[in-house]
């Protein structure tokens, strides 16, 4: 017994070792540097913002991620949990930010539609019938129980982009809740050009108050965006990275890809339409997952999360969120 202390005990140390260095990595991080994927930042419609961490710190965050789990192993606790039998709910607060007009109004109506597209989404009920299907995670999403949704009239918040002093501004005014709870913002996304951006996990700890998701207010459901971008799953990929996945081209054809085993390689500048049949790393096996929600493709042809982004989305969450 004392033995199997002792041993717990070093990987809580080395664990807590490792933690240290993967923060001050990750508080150092500029969310405005470029970031480590093969997204076209030139395109005139850019899906995500979201920053990606550089090499060193990717292979760092997975390296504490193995050390969370050998340790929790060791403690007899479980890694990955069967949303079949276990699920999580999510708090979300939604907060609307407008400019003194009421340019970028979203009805009640289509933040209880983005709820729905996020449970679907996120309970695997998209992929139905579809040839691959799609995983069913442990995320389950529902308005937060005070006061959910809040209208803000504010220009230069609405105007606000990523990295922005008016993004850590409105934040700081809006943001609610705790780690565990969404923060679901809507704006133009500093013109209108950027589908949203989101915060990893990791960074909560460091960074508490810039916590959550931006989404373009034209991209939520039924909006502006037009058919190809405003069924929600912007929203959905945007969240995708708040429990902790990459985008499905991370790394392009060579490395730890997305960390995630059962999504195939991809590499292209810039994933649009529905590239059927595509594949970019001819190298590696499947064709790219252009069905998948972490994907840069249209909205109606993405369905499906994998079960590896499953299991990688629930241990990421639990680790840093407590979820």
């Amino acid at each position: 017994m004392k033995r199997k202390l002792y041993v717990f005990s070093l990987i809580l140390m080395a664990a807590a070792l490792l933690g240290a260095g993967f923060s001050r990595l990750t508080r150092a991080q500029n969310p405005a540097q470029p970031a480590r994927d093969n997204a076209n930042e030139n395109a005139a419609f850019n899906y995500c913002g979201t920053r990606h961490p550089d090499e060193a710190t990717a292979q760092l965050l997975e390296e504490h991620s193995r050390q969370w789990k050998t340790a929790r192993e060791s403690a007899g606790l479980e890694v990955a949990r069967d949303p079949n039998v276990t699920t999580v709910t999510v708090n979300v607060y939604f907060h609307v930010i407008m400019d003194a007009n009421g340019q970028g109004a979203v009805t009640d109506t289509q933040l209880a539609q983005q709820i729905d597209v996020l449970n679907a989404s996120y309970s695997g009920a998209t992929g139905a019938g579809t040839p691959m299907g799609s995983a069913n995670t442990v995320f389950r999403f529902q308005l937060a129980p005070d006061n959910p949704i809040e209208r803000t009239f504010n220009t230069n918040w609405f105007l606000a982009g990523q990295g922005s002093t008016y993004e850590r501004e409105f934040k700081t005014a809006l943001r609610r809740g705790t780690a565990r709870d969404l923060n679901f913002y809507t704006n133009n996304t500093g013109g209108g050009n950027v589908g949203g951006w989101a915060t990893f996990p990791w960074w909560y700890a460091g960074d508490p108050l810039m916590d959550g998701v931006v989404i373009l207010y034209k991209a939520t459901p039924g909006g502006a965006l037009g058919p190809n971008y405003n069924e929600g799953d912007i929203g959905v990929h945007e969240v995708g990275h708040w429990v902790g996945l990459y985008h499905t081209f991370q790394g392009g054809c060579k490395g730890a890809g997305d960390s995630v085993d059962d999504t195939p390689f991809e590499n292209r500048l810039q994933a649009a339409a529905c590239p059927v049949g595509s594949d970019t790393c001819r190298n590696k096996p499947g064709l790219d997952p252009i069905e998948n929600f972490m994907d840069y493709t249209y909205n109606t042809c993405q369905y499906r999360f994998s079960a590896g982004q499953a299991t990688r989305a629930d241990a990421q969450s639990a680790q840093y969120r407590g979820l």
